[in-house]
């Protein structure tokens, strides 16, 4: 059994897990989020693992997948737009991780859902941000005009 990380790490494998959440769309590896954590990636993978009982990866999956399934719900965006919103590249690794994960298809998935209830159109998911792809946040110090 793997040896539980001293409490004084806990906050910086928040931080780590924090920027997953925030960030989860964007190209996150595990240097990234180690350099976020302050550690070196292999301690970093080993701490997050026996505190978060998944590796970094695992995480980041599941947090795509989850926010996937919330567009394939509420929006009328195509099972490749989701793909790309929530980070993927690639369908097919979208559809074989979604299917793994949920337990069917994406467009079967969305199916389910289409019930005839409204949806939020695609246009005003891009328009808005409602897919949570932002800006990259301005630096500390830079005066934000307000």
């Amino acid at each position: 059994m793997a040896a539980r990380p001293p409490l004084a790490l806990l906050p910086h494998l928040r931080r780590a897990r924090d920027l997953a959440d925030r960030h989860y769309a964007e190209p996150l590896d595990l240097t990234a989020l180690a350099a976020a954590a302050c550690v070196s990636k292999f301690h970093f993978l080993r701490a997050f693992a026996a505190v978060y009982g998944r590796t970094p990866a695992a995480y980041l999956t599941e947090r795509r997948i989850e926010r996937a399934q919330d567009l394939l719900r509420a929006t009328n965006l195509t099972v490749t737009e989701v793909c790309v919103l929530v980070g993927y590249s690639s369908l097919g690794s979208f559809s074989s991780r979604f299917r793994a994960l949920v337990g069917v298809a994406p467009s079967d998935y969305q199916a389910k859902f289409a019930d005839g209830a409204p949806r939020i159109p695609g246009c005003y998911v891009f328009m808005h941000g409602l897919s949570d792809r932002t800006a990259i946040p301005e630096k500390r110090g830079e005066n934000s005009g307000s």
